[in-house]
């Protein structure tokens, strides 16, 4: 018996939408409660039968807020576009990629989407001390290695963001390199140079080390960033060093270490003690309480709890 004979592929049929949500309520030690959505995210990709891969990621931020003491607020609320690329494979180890996406500088800022991380509150290092995202150009790709794979990056920004955030620091001219190579434990080297127009427009090289180990449930991982100056001062580092244990009935505990300092910023320790609920992988519940030194509306210290969902 003959099979029907089929239509023509359509240029839709490679396109994909997905996204990713969470809200969250932060009881600080010494500040007003504070409830809100958090942020909701669409992303759309296309995957056609061809060299080409696009990937879009339109986050908006804050859409509702409730503070103790005030009515509900969307004063915080804006729409950012998180990534924006296009990609176009050359060869089975080489990749050009072509617009906006996030900084490869360690592994947080990689993975950063809440449903994928352990806890509500971010480590500061992977947030203050470089670019989090660029407007430029990249160069991957994958080298088999053993019974590993060396991962290779290297990227330059072409293009300045129009408009910056609140609290944002102004980086410009980032270019870079991240080198990976994975296996049973996962080890990263990353290698930034770029300029901060907030502090005279002075010229910042990076060096920053990251490791993950995963075994019988348990992960650690870290991460550690060292700025220098061009004038031999002190640019600013921090590092952070994470350990999950598995508990049971999808429960995990969290422990997390972290330090950062930043030359107009003083020195800031935090750690974390916390627990996490995965019943499957695409949703997460966490409660952590965060305690250390000075208070910062970045880094807050005291309560937190969160839900997370990957759709």
């Amino acid at each position: 018996m003959e099979q029907p004979a089929e239509g023509p592929a359509s240029v839709w049929d490679g396109f994909n939408l997905g996204g990713y949500g969470s809200a969250g309520i932060v009881v600080p030690r010494h500040e007003k409660t504070e409830i809100a959505v958090n942020e909701i995210s669409l992303i759309i990709t296309w995957d056609g039968d061809s060299r080409f891969k696009f990937f879009s990621e339109l986050e908006l931020e804050h859409p509702l807020i409730w503070r103790e003491g005030d009515d509900f607020s969307k004063q915080k609320s804006f729409l950012d576009i998180e990534r924006l690329y296009l990609d176009y494979n050359l060869n089975e180890k080489l990749n050009l990629r072509a617009g906006r996406y996030l900084t490869p500088a360690g592994r947080w800022n990689l993975i950063h989407a809440s449903p994928l991380v352990w806890t509500s509150s971010r480590p500061l290092a992977t947030s203050r001390l470089f670019p989090t995202a660029l407007n430029g150009v990249m160069l991957y790709g994958a080298i088999p290695y053993k019974e590993a794979a060396f991962e290779y990056m290297l990227f330059g920004e072409l293009l300045k963001d129009q408009d910056l955030e609140r609290d944002e620091i102004d980086f410009r001219d980032t270019f870079g390199a991240r080198f990976t190579l994975s296996g049973r434990t996962e080890w990263g080297l990353s290698l930034l140079e770029f300029s901060e127009r907030d502090v005279g427009r002075r010229r910042y090289q990076m060096l920053g080390l990251d490791f993950q180990h995963k075994q019988h449930g348990w992960e650690w991982s870290g991460e550690a960033f060292q700025r220098f100056r061009n004038d031999g001062k002190d640019g600013g580092h921090g590092a952070y060093l994470q350990a999950v244990a598995p508990l049971t009935g999808h429960w995990f505990a969290i422990a997390r270490l972290e330090n950062f300092r930043r030359p107009t910023e003083s020195s800031v320790d935090r750690w974390l003690i916390g627990t996490a609920w995965r019943p499957v992988p695409n949703r997460i519940f966490k409660m952590e309480y965060v305690g250390g030194d000075e208070q910062r509306e970045d880094s807050p210290k005291g309560f937190l709890a969160s839900f997370a969902i990957l759709f």
